[in-house]
């Protein structure tokens, strides 16, 4: 029987089936995601990972900000590792909690003693406030559509970090982690690694029903002394976690600050995150292992717009597929964004920024981007002096085309300057032949500036932008 207007009883299941399913590689193009039933890229402005462990921020003010500004991921951090007010210049900083609303996955203990002045931690016993307020989370951002990374570990930066971990010795009962802070994260200590992988068994246990996250295994693991055979054990621990279970969750692997070729890829891996990569080469330089490249941390290079913005739109018409900068306008008493940093701190953010990200996602929807790769070779000529080009092409269908006047500087501060003078592009772009309809969009409005339609007999066609200033966006579809 025919079904007028609505989908076959076959079709209906075989989409309730794939909704039910947690985030996913993309079946036809696994440089991106499939998430509840839809191609997905990954975009957000959030804040600085304390939102679980941090008792005080309320989560729910925060996820209604993301949902608002159409954004759909955020970073989250477990509890090994905290900071502490001042750490990285940081104007509150979410990550750096009171240590009386300081949760963890273990409850403090009756005994005194730790760094931060409150009692030691129990590493026997598991926090139930911690994991109502993990689940909880998980469950809100669900709600909201937003997909949470959550990140089980972090490398130690200073001496002063691991001063206040749980996992101190100096800081719980059980005598476990007498040991430096670069020795934390391997596989040196027997006694410290079945904590942790106690910890991720945990963790992955209580959340496998969530369709919402995928893990991370360690954040930054270049620095710190985190070697590269504990990351594939904690990889293998979440997997062998999970084989049993209902469901199975992505891992992510963080590879560089900067862009570098990922070597001997773990196969349980199914993102490869970096930080700060501008320009995005490692986009490219990966791109054949057929999973996808984030950028999941940008935010210290000035409180500009525009830098972060650039990165953004840089990194996704690049062929990345998830992009998260540092928003440190997120803090205690300003969970909607609205907090000014004080000028030290390293980043920006806000609600201009955000609803500028807006746009960069609204861009993605309306393109059938796993149908579409890398094709900077469309342009011919015609890239003003200084900016630089990027492409994402289904040849002969639709193309999407991003100029940015920017470059990174790595010997002063920023590392990223934004050139911000006015511009005017005569790119030249070889087309089949067709009937086309263009568009010259705004990054910073989400406008369309410019928009023209034109028959065009095969080869190369010229087609000049509006004036602009920053950056812009084409978009040209086949009619």
């Amino acid at each position: 029987m025919k079904l007028s207007g609505t989908l076959s009883p076959l079709l209906l299941c075989f989409s309730a089936a794939l909704a039910q399913q947690p985030l996913q590689l993309h079946p036809q193009n696994p440089h991106y995601f499939l998430f509840r039933g839809q191609p997905t890229v990954l975009i957000t402005s959030g804040e600085h990972y304390g939102a679980v462990i941090n008792g005080e921020f309320d989560y729910v003010a925060y996820l209604d900000e993301l949902q608002r500004n159409h954004l759909n991921l955020t970073r989250l951090w477990v509890g090994p590792y905290r900071e502490v007010a001042g750490d990285f210049s940081i104007d509150h900083n979410t990550l750096a909690p009171r240590p009386e609303v300081y949760i963890t996955p273990w409850p403090r203990s009756a005994t005194p003693g730790a760094a931060d002045g409150g009692n030691r931690f129990d590493l026997q016993r598991w926090n139930p406030d911690f994991f109502r307020r993990l689940v909880d989370f998980i469950t809100e951002a669900g709600k909201r559509g937003i997909v949470v990374e959550v990140n089980l570990f972090c490398p130690y930066y200073e001496d002063s970090m691991w001063k206040v971990s749980p996992l101190n010795a100096a800081n719980n009962v059980n005598g476990v982690g007498a040991v430096p802070r670069t020795e934390v994260l391997t596989m040196q200590h027997a006694d410290l690694v079945a904590v942790e992988d106690a910890l991720v068994r945990k963790i992955v246990t209580e959340l496998n029903r969530f369709d919402n996250l995928y893990y991370e295994i360690c954040n930054e693991p270049y620095f710190g002394g985190v070697t590269l055979d504990w990351q594939r054990h904690i990889a293998g621990v979440i997997a062998a976690t999970e084989a049993p279970l209902a469901a199975r969750h992505l891992i992510s692997q963080n590879i560089a600050n900067g862009s570098t070729r990922v070597a001997d890829a773990d196969p349980r891996v199914s993102i490869f995150n970096f930080h700060y990569s501008r320009p995005p080469e490692s986009v490219g330089m990966n791109y054949a292992l057929n999973r996808v490249i984030g950028n999941n941390e940008t935010g210290f290079d000035g409180n500009a717009d525009a830098t972060y913005r650039i990165q953004g739109w840089n990194f996704l018409l690049a062929g990345g597929a998830l992009y998260n900068n540092l928003d440190y306008t997120f803090t205690v008493g300003h969970e909607r964004g609205d907090f000014t940093p004080d000028p030290k701190t390293p980043g920006g953010g806000g609600a201009s920024f955000r609803q500028q990200l807006s746009y960069l996602r609204a861009f993605f929807d309306a393109l059938p981007f796993v149908e579409m790769a890398p094709a900077n070779d469309v342009i011919q000529s015609g890239v003003p002096d200084g900016a630089s080009a990027r492409v994402l092409a289904k040849p002969g269908a639709v193309y999407a085309i991003y100029l940015s006047h920017a470059r990174e500087v790595k010997d002063s501060e920023p590392h990223f300057r934004v050139d911000a003078s006015e511009h005017r592009a005569s790119l030249v772009v070889n087309l089949p032949a067709g009937r086309y309809a263009a568009e010259w969009i705004n990054p910073r409005t989400g406008r369309t500036d410019k928009r023209l339609r034109f028959r065009h007999a095969g080869g190369a066609r010229t087609l000049q932008s509006p004036r602009y200033t920053e950056d812009i966006a084409l978009r040209i579809r086949a009619k």
